[in-house]
């Protein structure tokens, strides 16, 4: 259903080498941020140089005037960034149907800018080297932020992940260098912080090797998360190609106040639409409620986008935006937004259609936490205690963490530090460990220089590295193995075993101020709009207690941003140094020279694979397993201590491919069956192990899956492990939007159930065929793909599929992968 939005909502305008990683050296033990010296600045920013990051706004608008003349209808905000991207604006969009093209049609895209984080630039960097090029085709950056441990504090941590990871981090710094990136080095900041105060835009259009890319759509673009695969596409000049999303709009009216915060407006959306809800969907945020929101805090709600598995999310360009742009040294960006606002680029056109609106009065918000295991498990704060009781769970907190790329803003720390400053007054230090991730150098800096770090550290929090850390599972946590417990973080995702490693830990999430309240009550069912905390009392003393204010921040500070250790920084706009080596050493345990996987078919060039007697099928394939519930790219392949691997496909293979799946079939934790076990073999045994049976065997195989398939991050390896193993198709209930794009582009056939009760019917040892693969491939785009089940008993039947495979992703599986067709038109 199409639903009109009105009214329109527009802003009218008046409106160097790796020796070289700075130390920094704590001057009063792991709790503190040092002090930098030589390199540290405490200027605040001057304007940039923003030739590289304004988006060409002249250019755009006219692809949109041919746009609309081939729609001749009123265009959403998130509509008008997308097409004025077609590599073709005349021809891209074909039919000006909105019925055929929103969920339908797929666009040939030019996106202007990509970013990758450390972890999944390995691999992204060692597929872009095998395409043969000199540079990039659009600028690029990488971040160091995935590979850095939390542990003691900041400056300890820091420097013990410099040396584990040294070799990791001189092959991407000297990538980096032969190809013209920018390089932040450890210490920097998360990539999504830095990308928001360093290269967004409005109506950029822009892709991130991480499913949080979305958060920069707090300054009115669209950023997606992709795998590594599709970023080389942008990085190669290659057209990037996306599904068209429908547009969901979210109408915003009233006003946040008290306690509630952008947070708990995506918190509480995640409850309504679910983990599926936003897949295959931009949320487009519109309405008198998104003006007053400043534009980390929209931010914050484009980041949690990603746990609903929308595509991305956007707001049209606002004065707060302008504003930010300002701060952060990007005047020449707000001027050119301005004007490009003026000229009704930055917002929906009155009258646009959405495919579905959502309306939420800010006034009626309240804190919600959600959890435990699952980000949309919403809950209120004001029946939360009682949500506690009834599930039998101690009321007891064993920590509490805010910052990460979610909530590390200016305004976050400084409503946390009015809270703390709250406590203080009152002889309160925190009861729980209170961990605090900076999300950028530039916000260390600026909250060390404000005094909002000491206030933070005179309750009891120890400040952590300008990294990823326990958001990610980079968190050596000795407390609480194997125990349950309940933490509160002010993370995006909360899946079981991320964070600490320890399955039994229930990750809550919610605001960094309820967080922050928590921690210093330590019971779960404390809520600080109505609860005090005793005071500690003398005998005879009349018992008093503490009740906390509402938190007050602000967005932006009085005296400006500055950068901190300018020495952190890349090189702006950096020219290529081809005689650089990139340095891979020949024994490396960390990092892997890429070979090319092997297609099944003929590559197009006429050679049948002789090892496939069904020509343009697939290949008889044995079902490894039938997994069983959630499945995200968290259990698929793991994060945490493994991510030190991911450069090396060989050794990460081996140890962590699938190994919190549950098999349907017993419902065991990493177990699978082999029911072809050899001589000395055991019929049951690892995922990974039965996997690596099947690969000695070139024995291929496919996996039957549950909802939502590899829903969670945008991690590659999640496709690529299994591909390597010889899994060369997936049938599923449903899958999450970039895991199935990244097993397409490394040559796995996802399929869907068309009815979702035929996943029952197949079991581990079955046999399935593919037919109509071979018509597909051959041209004809109306063909359906069955699938052959032979079961292990003997029985045989047809069950029918569907696919969403487009004409190019139909090239990248005959050609055995996306980079081998890359390669092969580029010889």
């Amino acid at each position: 259903m199409l639903v009109r939005r009105t009214p329109a909502c527009t802003l009218r305008a008046s409106i160097q080498s790796h020796s070289h990683y700075s130390q920094s050296r704590s001057k009063s033990g792991s709790r503190s941020l040092a002090t930098h010296a030589p390199s540290s600045s405490g200027t605040p920013l001057k304007e940039k140089n923003c030739a590289s990051i304004t988006p060409p706004y002249q250019t755009l608008i006219q692809n949109l005037e041919h746009v609309r003349s081939v729609l001749k209808r009123p265009l959403t905000l998130a509509e008008k960034i997308l097409y004025s991207h077609l590599v073709d604006p005349i021809n891209g969009l074909g039919s000006g149907d909105v019925g055929r093209i929103r969920g339908e049609a797929y666009l040939q895209l030019r996106p202007e800018r990509v970013a990758m984080q450390d972890a999944s630039a390995q691999m992204a960097l060692l597929q872009f080297m095998s395409a043969g090029l000199a540079r990039c085709a659009v600028p690029t950056s990488i971040h160091c932020d995935h590979l850095i441990q939390a542990s003691q504090g900041a400056d300890a941590d820091l420097e013990k992940s410099i040396q584990s990871n040294k070799e990791v981090f001189d092959f991407l710094e000297s990538a980096a260098r032969k190809y013209g990136i920018e390089f932040w080095k450890p210490g920097s900041g998360i990539i999504h912080q830095i990308v928001l105060e360093n290269y967004a835009a409005p109506g950029m259009l822009m892709l991130g090797t991480d499913s949080h890319t979305p958060n920069a759509g707090g300054l009115g673009m669209l950023a997606i998360g992709v795998g590594g695969a599709d970023a080389v596409d942008a990085m190669t000049g290659t057209p990037w190609e996306l599904k068209a999303p429908q547009i969901v709009g979210i109408h915003l009216t009233g006003q946040l106040s008290g306690w509630a915060t952008t947070k708990d407006l995506i918190l509480h959306l995640a409850g309504k639409l679910t983990v599926r809800g936003g897949t295959g969907r931009i949320l487009e945020y519109f309405g008198p409620g998104v003006e007053n929101q400043s534009c980390t805090g929209l931010a914050t709600i484009a980041n949690m986008g990603a746990e609903v598995g929308a595509t991305t999310s956007t707001f049209p360009y606002s004065k707060n935006m302008q504003s930010y742009l300002h701060a952060t040294g990007r005047g020449p960006v707000a001027r050119a937004a301005d004007e490009a606002a003026r000229k009704g680029f930055l917002s929906a056109d009155e009258g646009a259609e959405y495919d579905e609106v959502v309306e939420i009065n800010l006034s009626d918000l309240e804190p919600t936490i959600n959890g435990p295991f699952t980000p949309d498990l919403a809950t209120p704060l004001s029946k939360f205690g009682a949500f506690v009781k009834e599930q039998g769970w101690k009321d007891e907190l064993s920590a509490g963490l805010i910052g990460s790329c979610t909530n590390s803003s200016y305004e976050d720390m400084t409503r946390v530090a009015d809270l703390a400053r709250q406590a203080k007054a009152a002889g309160l230090t925190t009861k729980v460990p209170f961990l605090c991730t900076p999300g950028s150098e530039q916000i260390r800096a600026t909250i060390e220089r404000d005094n909002i770090t000491s206030t933070l550290e005179d309750v009891g929090a120890v400040v952590l590295a300008n990294a990823c850390g326990p958001c990610i599972g980079q968190w050596k946590r000795d407390e609480k193995q194997g125990e349950e417990n309940a933490i509160l973080t002010s993370f995006n995702r909360n899946f079981k075993s991320r964070n600490d490693g320890n399955k039994l830990t229930m990750n809550f999430l919610a605001s960094p101020t309820i967080v922050t309240a928590l921690s210093f009550s330590g019971k779960l069912s404390f809520n600080p709009m109505t609860d005090s905390i005793p005071l500690p009392s003398k005998p005879g003393e009349t018992s008093q207690s503490f009740k906390f204010s509402p938190p007050k921040g602000q967005d932006l500070p009085s005296s400006g941003f500055i950068p901190g250790e300018t020495s952190y920084y890349p090189e702006p706009i950096p020219e290529p140094q081809p005689e650089t080596e990139v340095i891979i050493r020949k024994d490396s345990q960390r990092l892997e020279v890429l070979e090319p996987f092997e297609s099944w078919f003929d590559n197009g060039d006429g050679k049948r694979n002789a090892k496939n007697e069904r020509g343009l099928e697939l290949p008889p394939l044995k079902v490894l397993m039938r997994v069983r519930g959630k499945c995200t790219t968290d259990h698929i392949s793991a994060a945490g201590p493994w991510l030190k691997y991911k450069g090396h496909l060989t050794i990460f293979l081996k140890i962590c491919v699938l190994i919190t799946a549950l098999n349907d079939e017993g419902g065991e934790m990493n177990v699978a069956f082999d029911h072809d076990a050899q001589d000395g073999q055991s019929t049951t045994d690892t995922i990974p192990n039965v996997a690596k049976r099947f690969k000695a065997r070139n024995q291929p195989w496919a996996l039957v899956v549950d909802d939502n398939y590899g829903e969670g991050s945008a991690r590659e390896h999640a496709a690529l492990q299994p591909r390597f193993y010889g899994c060369s198709m997936i049938l599923a209930r449903s899958f999450a939007r970039i895991h199935e794009t990244n097993l397409k582009k490394q040559g796995v056939l996802p399929l869907w159930f068309v009815d979702k009760a035929d996943y029952s019917r197949i079991a581990s040892g079955d046999v399935l065929e593919t037919i109509g693969l071979a018509d597909l491939l051959q041209g004809n785009p109306n063909a359906q793909i069955s699938i052959k089940v032979t079961t292990r008993a003997g029985e045989v039947f047809e069950i029918p599929t569907r696919h969403t495979m487009s004409a190019d992703q139909l090239k990248w599986l005959r050609a055995g992968s996306a980079l081998n067709y890359i390669r092969s038109q580029m010889k």
